[in-house]
């Protein structure tokens, strides 16, 4: 899960992406609306947005505003001090889809963005299943014939990408894309030592991950 946080106060920021990094997301950050605007208009693969409304150079709203006149279907989720009955009804009226008052509780905030990123993504539970392996996308831990699978971070990330896609074309660029924040350098030749890894650990039965040469990979299932 690649996500994007936009939250001028830096001691703030520091803890969500801490906490969010923890749970094994890839988290960007920026500080003013126009960099938030700007981010969002050049890249495609966040997943979710964190949005604070009082950010300077561009209010938070006018950010929400300009990404659903785009047709961006992006959750959204508004952190902010503003916490009235107003201020909530006009953050969800411009398209945000979830909102959070300051203070807030990190271990909420974990779970309201493991449930607007399975929204996005169309997958109402917590799990995903393929054949003999299910990926349990809360506790993070993947399992085939109910048999615990030992997995890295990267790993991890690698086989949550494909799980969503499974069955469709994931060109190494979309991985990269999915996988790293910005200024973290992954080549797409690490792409293929991970995916190597990954192979010899989930490729048992009908599983398998196809390489489609000079494309990408695909996570398929072998008819039995």
């Amino acid at each position: 899960m690649r996500i994007l946080i936009a939250e001028d106060d830096q001691v703030l920021a520091d803890g969500l992406l801490r906490t969010l990094r923890a749970s094994g997301a890839a988290v960007d950050h920026v500080a003013s609306g126009t960099e938030a605007d700007a981010a969002l208009m050049t890249n495609n693969e966040f997943d979710l947005l964190i949005l604070d409304l009082g950010l300077p150079r561009l209010h938070g709203l006018e950010v929400l505003r300009k990404l659903r006149s785009r047709g961006s279907a992006l959750p959204v989720l508004i952190l902010t001090a503003a916490d009235s009955v107003e201020e909530r009804v006009k953050g969800l009226d411009y398209g945000a889809d979830d909102y959070m008052a300051k203070p807030f509780s990190l271990q909420e905030l974990e779970a309201r963005v493991r449930a607007l990123a399975r929204r996005g993504m169309g997958t109402p539970s917590s799990t995903i299943k393929h054949g003999p392996l299910i990926y349990d996308q809360a506790g993070r831990v993947a399992t085939i014939d109910g048999k615990m699978v030992e997995l890295s971070a990267r790993e991890l990330g690698l086989l949550e990408v494909l799980l969503q896609r499974a069955g469709r074309l994931v060109s190494k660029d979309q991985l990269v894309e999915r996988l790293c924040e910005w200024g973290e350098e992954v080549s797409n030749n690490a792409i293929e030592v991970y995916i190597h890894r990954l192979r010899k650990k989930i490729e048992k039965g009908p599983i398998r991950i196809a390489t489609v040469r000079g494309l990408g990979y695909c996570l398929e299932k072998i008819p039995g």
